[in-house]
């Protein structure tokens, strides 16, 4: 009994997000009417053939009436002929509906998931979200299609044999319902049982997909170290538990559908042995016997096409729970109700007691106390050793986190009380893999500023050093990069990506180790396009090579989440602390 509560009680959450599927079908009123109405005709049409087949024997065939066999047969055609007409504008209107539907299903789940904060994305794997786009809505997608058309279908033909029968015979009608009962208390137990194997094989599936997702981004890693074995046999784990989690369903259905079978042999059984008593004592005519089993069967095939459906319901609606969990997720990061867009931004940077951890937790600071302040303009190079809190300072001034303690302020701004899409559109980060889309080296530079003419995106280029490599390119700024930009080098894509930030026009730059991936040659010609992307703009550059940085207007130095030392490079240097050990024991390294 508590296990029938809770799925009960599970259905009732069911049904509300059922209600907000149907929600979606909304826009489309008029063509699901017309699939109403076609679905009526489809359904009456099918309906009438068995009655014809009946009549034929009885006031055609046994009478020997041909002119009424003629009759019956122009009539059966017609009906035939309905049904495949209705049928077509049935299925075509369904899918045209449901597959607009779940369109703009995919938008709103895509929509959702770019205004999620980074931080999201740090916690949820990619070949999950992706298994949402794709598995999860597909099998919403054979829940709204087929699953539209065989529970209306289907029910409104159980009704109709209900009636036809009643009206045929009222006496054969009900020994044909006596199975009627061992079917409903079957179909209870099969959803009983089925409950929860059908989201198990969501969960499963999405595993898959997220371990395929993530080795394949991986490959490179994967061939140096020699470990294709051990991910074959990681996704051969992973692929066993899919197939148990499926084969589960499969028990399921191969010991419930024919048991409904067997109950509908039953009930032929009992039309042929009392109806066919009744006709022998002639109280009943063979047509109506004949009719009785064929419309048997139509009866018993729309529940089989139910009990399918609900293998397509709960397949769909563990879908739906997976997207309904994603779309209940809210934002970490959103703007408040009194945010402003304070406008083109001056640069000016402060953080004032910037407490923060990624956790939450009072124990796992990334910044501790952290205050300081960058004038317009200025450039501020952050060093340290790793986690020491300089990649997180970055991202608490572009706002991809909050501060737990604290303020962040931009021109005087609280981070809070401003727009993110006004902070974001004046702020330009090159990180230290520059991510290039796939398309073009010209779409790639211009994706900050798809409206840029050719003649920017060219000067932009030339700024930082990139025209040369691009220009010696089979296509030029025409060349396709590929996925992720693989058919360039690792300093090539880093040059794109400084030519993009710097035809953005941003007025706050970001640069995490934007050098650390390239070499010597490419360094330089970097180096030489920084004054001229430095130029005016406030700039956070973290690096390790500190030869990056010496010309920084202010360095800090970082240690466990502090600010250890601040101040110019010459100025630190003769301090002679942390900074000086530092930038000593990279001058050793590079002499080395």
């Amino acid at each position: 009994m508590r296990r029938l509560w809770r799925v009960i009680r599970g259905e009732d959450q069911r049904g509300r997000k059922l209600r907000w599927l149907v929600g979606l079908l909304g826009p489309y009123r008029g063509k699901i009417l017309l699939m109403f109405a076609a679905m009526l005709a489809a359904t009456g049409a099918g309906l009438v053939p068995p009655y014809l087949v009946g009549q034929a024997i009885n006031a055609g065939i046994v009478p020997g009436d041909a002119a009424a066999l003629s009759r019956i047969v122009v009539a059966f055609v017609v009906a035939a002929t309905l049904y495949a007409i209705a049928t077509y504008a049935q299925t075509y209107l369904v899918g045209w509906v449901g597959t607009r539907a779940l369109q703009d299903l995919r938008e709103r789940v895509f929509s959702h998931l770019q205004a999620m904060s980074i931080g999201f994305f740090t916690r949820r794997s990619p070949g999950v979200l992706i298994s949402r786009m794709t598995n999860d809505i597909e099998a919403l997608n054979q829940l709204v299609t087929s699953g539209v058309v065989t529970m209306f279908s289907s029910t409104l033909t159980l009704i109709g044999v209900v009636v036809i029968l009643l009206v045929l015979d009222l006496q054969l009608a009900l020994v044909t319902f006596l199975t009627f009962p061992l079917v409903a208390a079957a179909s209870i137990v099969f959803r009983i049982v089925s409950h929860g194997a059908y989201r198990e094989t969501r969960e499963r599936i999405a595993a898959i997909t997220a371990y395929l997702q993530e080795t394949l981004s991986g490959v490179r890693v994967v061939r140096s170290f020699g470990q294709e074995s051990r991910h074959m046999e990681a996704m051969t784990e992973l692929n066993e538990a899919n197939r148990a989690a499926n084969m589960r369903t499969v028990y399921l259905n191969a010991s419930y559908f024919p048991a409904v079978e067997l109950l509908s042999a039953v009930g032929t059984a009992a039309i042929l042995l009392y109806g066919g008593t009744q006709a022998i004592d002639g109280a009943i005519q063979i047509g109506t016997i004949v009719a009785f089993i064929a419309y048997l069967q139509v009866f018993f095939d729309p529940i089989q096409q139910l009990s399918q459906l609900y293998t397509t319901y709960q397949q769909g609606m563990a879908a739906l729970d997976k997207i309904f969990d994603l779309l209940d997720t809210e934002p970490d990061m959103i703007d408040a109700p009194e945010a402003i867009d304070p406008g083109t931004l001056r640069g000016e940077i402060e953080m004032e007691g910037v407490w923060f951890s990624y956790s939450g937790k009072d124990k796992d600071w990334a910044l501790r106390e952290v205050d300081l302040h960058v004038p317009p303009g200025q450039t501020l190079a952050l060093v340290g050793a790793t986690g020491a809190g300089k990649s997180t300072f970055a991202k608490l001034v572009a706002r991809f986190y909050d501060p737990q303690r604290g303020r962040v302020l931009v021109d005087g701004h609280d981070l809070r009380g401003v727009r993110q899409q006004a902070l974001r559109r004046q702020l330009g980060i090159v990180p230290q893999e520059g991510f290039l889309f796939s398309g073009s080296v010209l779409e790639n530079i211009a994706f900050g500023r798809p409206d840029a003419t050719m003649a920017e995106i060219e000067a932009a280029a030339a700024a930082v050093g990139a025209s040369e490599f691009i220009e010696a390119l089979p296509e030029g700024f025409e060349t396709p990069v590929g996925e992720r930009g693989i058919q360039l080098s690792a300093g090539q894509r880093q040059l794109v990506a400084f030519a993009r930030a710097l035809l953005a026009e941003p007025r706050i730059l970001i640069l995490d180790e934007a050098t650390s991936n390239v070499d010597v040659r490419t360094e330089r010609t970097i180096e030489l396009g920084l004054e001229r992307l430095l130029a005016g703009r406030t700039a956070i550059v973290i690096a390790h090579r500190l030869s990056t940085i010496r010309r920084a207007g202010k360095i800090a130095v970082l240690e466990d989440g502090g600010v250890a030392e601040l101040g110019t490079h010459d100025a630190l240097i003769e301090a002679d602390g942390p900074y000086a050990r530092l930038y000593g024991a990279w001058e050793e390294s590079s002499a080395a």
